[in-house]
């Protein structure tokens, strides 16, 4: 995905996955936005994912997948759900916050693949590009294209997402379904977004 957000944008977007996460600390709940405050491109509706990584281990890891609020509101409520509501780990600590680095993933539209067998599916796949939804019954499960750092190879990749739905390494059937989409992604450490 190009990126259509300028500096400005980027910065505020930053500042408001912020505040949202000091105001958890302080108050237990997401900032309240006044989003006449930000530029159109802001209050556009927009699917993000907020990942929270210290010394560049993941911390926490909330988003959307479908765009269904304003692009500054979806920040700030992914980026307190990343830090205090994510159930893999622990609510995040004061001692925790001056260590933090933000990553902002904003996605494109899912747009659903068309495959007849898992190897049809494997070479349509663009690995550092593509993120993948898959989904199949009530299981559903997605990897951000960021994930493609860790997992190179695409069959390792799928069965890898497939696990993460509750599936399987080795599932497959003729309802799965898989959409695509790709992220415009940018971060700074807290240290650099107060500065």
């Amino acid at each position: 995905m190009n990126n259509p957000y300028n500096e400005n944008d980027q910065q505020a977007m930053l500042e408001i996955a912020v505040a949202s996460i000091h105001s958890g600390l302080l108050s237990g709940h997401a900032s309240r936005l006044d989003l006449s405050h930000y530029s159109e491109k802001l209050i556009e509706h927009r699917a993000t994912f907020i990942t929270l990584e210290i010394s560049h281990r993941l911390r926490g890891c909330i988003g959307s997948l479908v765009a269904h609020r304003p692009l500054a509101e979806d920040i700030s409520v992914n980026a307190f759900s990343a830090a205090f509501r994510d159930p893999r780990f622990n609510k995040l600590s004061n001692s925790e916050y001056d260590l933090l680095e933000i990553h902002i993933s904003i996605l494109s539209p899912p747009e659903k693949m068309l495959f007849d067998s898992e190897q049809s599916l494997l070479d349509q796949i663009k690995p550092g590009v593509d993120g993948l939804i898959i989904s199949d019954q009530e299981y559903r499960g997605t990897f951000l294209p960021s994930v493609w750092d860790s997992l190179p190879n695409k069959a390792d990749f799928f069965s890898e997402l497939k696990q993460k739905a509750g599936l399987s390494k080795h599932y497959w059937s003729n309802t799965i379904q898989v959409e695509r989409y790709s992220t415009f992604s940018f971060g700074k450490t807290i240290a650099e977004v107060i500065n």
